[in-house]
């Protein structure tokens, strides 16, 4: 009996027990009712106060279709209450909740009214038709072919995600030029696999894989993903906008700019050294196209000396046998002689030494006029520089960003001076030699010259003074020692002819190298004076580099420090002490149907008090 009393009452209490459960859950919400209509009241007391905010943000929430297409729009709109009251706000909306509290909110055109405590209120609205300040536009491939990602659930194969964000001409474009856009993807490793993309960064997200993508302000996006993927479902994707205010601290530029003012000293020093080579090489050619001209005129003399050589040892011969004549001739004679060939002996000898006479000349001219061409050209050459340029320091002007084609002429130009410089050191003995050689061959020729006048002078004499008859024994001795005399004279001038020839024709190889020179040196100087220009426009053009490093920067930093931007509302332009204004976005996911359970039907269809009812049921 006690047992079944005991029974009795447990369940009694039981019973109990519900029914105060039951009370529990209903009856709070009774007592928020009643709270809520004497706020009510009390707003309504206080309905004629004007309230007043110090700041006011937005937060724009929006969904978006699988393909990006624009679905639902809200903005909730928070206010900092610094006095409680009336406050009025702007927008248009299809739809008013207040998220604070229980208090009407009322809607007059564009303008919206609602009474607010002090603290932090709460309103959302909606504004399903307004546009978004982006265009978002997200396709999907599967094995390379385009597919709606409705049909793209539960899918195997290669899949590609594209998303492409651009300008809404619709909206303010302050937001566009100064919101960064963020895009996430969250992945989970049993469907995708081996994710690819340029454009995004990959993390660890938990268990699940994200891939984020961020769009600068003022910039269009073109996104892409790539994975291998097995029973395609995707989570809606994240999108936040926020106004690009990060700082960013301006780099110290000291070290970069001080090497580039290292480099710029560097190529000034260049430039300077190639005016100074420029100079060197302008005299050097100068001095060489002197030495060609002078060396023309000389091998012209040596030609003409050497072309003259043959009647000289004509005339000579003539005068030998004349000579061996006169002598044979006055042998044989027996008494009376005529003496008239031998009067036109001295004519002929003096004949002979004037040709010699205006030889000496030739040669002492040209000898001047080369010796003012070696001058010229060993000072000139003296001139170039002695700079020793390492490849350290051509490499660098290499990498200084400089023309390349500048710098080629430089090292080529660099490299013919030196080369110019080192010929010359090496045959400066053979250009030394040639003038005592000239002063040789001219002092040989004025000696045999003076050696004519006086056979001339003393056989004229002899001729005037001699008599016949008592000095012709004498005049035969005299006429055969010249005639030996002579003949050793001829050979010693067929020795000097046939000398003037070898020099003439080996003169006519020296001639054509230094008119090659002169070409070279000519072409030298052109590209000296052209690379000296090069690197004076190359030094103008650096000169003034770390300063543009600087402004380059400070620009670049400027382009994307929005911090000085003014925020103002999405809502309204008429709305006032905009503290920020941010939007959250999301993408619907793509999953695949699955058939609800007949027992999830069934508790679907049971309202509350079918529910509550089963609560009482043993």
């Amino acid at each position: 009996m006690k047992e079944l009393l005991k029974g009795k009452w447990m369940m009694k209490n039981k019973r109990i027990l519900r029914i105060l459960m039951v009370l529990v859950l209903i009856l709070p919400s009774f007592l928020v009712t009643g709270a809520s209509n004497e706020h009510v009241a009390v707003a309504e007391d206080t309905s004629e106060n004007t309230g007043e905010y110090s700041s006011k943000d937005e937060v724009v929430y929006a969904t978006l279709s699988p393909s990006g297409e624009r679905q639902e729009v809200y903005v909730v709109n928070i206010f900092d209450v610094m006095q409680e009251g009336n406050i009025s706000d702007f927008g248009t909306y299809s739809n008013l909740k207040n998220l604070t509290d229980l208090s009407e909110i009322e809607q007059k055109e564009d303008t919206v009214e609602f009474t607010a405590p002090e603290g932090k209120f709460y309103y959302q609205g909606d504004k399903n038709d307004a546009y978004l300040p982006w265009d978002i536009s997200i396709s999907y491939l599967l094995d390379g072919n385009k597919i709606d990602p409705e049909e793209l659930a539960g899918k195997d194969g290669d899949a590609e995600i594209k998303i492409q964000t651009s300008a809404n001409e619709n909206v303010d474009s302050v937001f566009f030029d100064n919101y960064l856009l963020q895009i996430s993807l969250h992945l989970e490793p049993e469907i995708f696999d081996n994710i690819e993309t340029e454009d995004g960064v990959v993390a660890n997200a938990g268990k699940n894989k994200q891939v984020t993508f961020t769009v600068m302000p003022e910039q269009a996006g073109e996104l892409t993903m790539k994975a291998d993927v097995v029973d395609f479902e995707l989570q809606g994707m994240d999108i936040v906008a926020v106004p690009q205010s990060m700082s960013i601290d301006a780099p110290d530029m000291d070290d970069m700019t001080g090497e580039i003012t290292s480099l710029t000293d560097a190529i000034k020093k260049i430039s300077n050294g190639v005016g100074e080579l420029n100079n060197g090489v302008s005299d050097l050619n100068s001095g060489v196209a002197s030495l060609r001209d002078g060396s023309g005129e000389y091998e012209k003399g040596i030609s003409d000396i050497d072309g003259a050589s043959y009647e000289l040892i004509d005339a000579s011969e003539s005068i030998d046998e004349g000579l061996a004549t006169m002598s044979t001739s006055l042998n044989e004679s027996s008494g009376e002689m005529d003496v008239t060939e031998l009067r036109e002996l001295p004519d002929g000898l003096s004949q002979l030494a004037d040709g010699l006479h205006q030889t000496v000349n030739g040669l002492d001219n040209l000898n001047e006029n080369y010796t003012v061409a070696y001058s010229t050209l060993d000072e000139a050459m003296v001139a170039i520089p002695d700079y020793d340029i390492t490849e350290e320091e051509i490499e660098a002007l290499y990498m200084s960003g400089a023309d390349s084609d500048v710098v080629d002429q430089l090292v080529e130009t660099y490299a013919a001076a030196r080369t110019a410089k080192g010929t010359y050191s090496a045959v400066k003995e053979a250009f030394a030699a040639v003038e005592p050689s000239l002063d040789e061959v001219s002092g040989s020729i004025e000696e045999m010259a003076n050696t004519m006048e006086s056979m001339a002078t003393e056989i004229g004499s002899s001729v005037e003074d001699m008599d016949a008859a008592d000095s012709i024994g004498e005049l035969q001795e005299g006429l055969a020692t010249l005639s030996n005399n002579y003949k050793e004279f001829h050979d010693g001038l067929v020795s000097y002819t046939n000398g003037v020839g070898q020099l003439s024709s080996s003169y006519k190889d020296i001639h054509a190298g230094i008119v090659e020179l002169s070409g070279g040196t000519g072409e030298l100087e052109d590209g000296v004076e052209e690379l000296d220009t090069g690197t004076d426009t190359l030094y103008e053009s650096t000169k003034d580099m770390p300063d543009q490093m600087q402004e380059e920067v400070d620009e670049m930093i400027a382009d994307y420090d929005k911090s000085d931007v003014d925020t103002v509302s999405f809502v309204s332009a008429e709305n006032e002490k905009i503290n920020s204004v941010q939007f959250v976005i999301k993408t619907e996911s793509i999953e695949k149907e699955e058939q609800e359970s007949n027992e999830e039907q069934e508790e679907e269809q049971k309202g509350f008090w079918d529910r509550l009812m089963d609560l009482f049921k043993a």
